[in-house]
């Protein structure tokens, strides 16, 4: 499936804090916590809890929140499907990156180790 650019604009205005909340609850619910879930957005971005919490309270849009991110040099090897869209196929630069944190949450509320999704080279 390929991403529209009616679907890439409406990612890039959602906000961080309309989907946190939602991640929270996934994520809980498979018996995980709320600090793993800040551990994996921290390795992807490198915001720390307390930015975090500002960006939340600031309802900043994904394309902010990405923009102002410092990407890890490792999240090229997220690989595989979310949402229907094979994330390395996907051709917007902050789609992808949606996808890679999306992948990423969904992987830890799964029960995947910590260490497989912290890739490492």
């Amino acid at each position: 499936m390929t991403s529209t650019s009616y679907h890439d604009e409406r990612i890039a205005k959602m906000t961080f804090a309309s989907v946190y909340p939602h991640y929270v609850t996934k994520v809980e619910k498979k018996n995980r916590t709320k600090e793993e879930l800040h551990q994996i957005i921290s390795w992807l971005t490198a915001y720390d809890d307390k930015k975090l919490q500002q960006l939340i309270e600031e309802k900043v849009t994904f394309e902010k929140f990405f923009n102002d991110a410092t990407l890890n040099p490792n999240a090229h090897l997220i690989t595989g499907v979310i949402c229907g869209y094979r994330i390395e196929e996907i051709k917007n630069k902050l789609t992808q990156q949606v996808r890679f944190r999306d992948k990423l949450v969904d992987e830890l509320a799964k029960g995947r180790k910590m260490e497989k999704i912290l890739r490492v080279a």
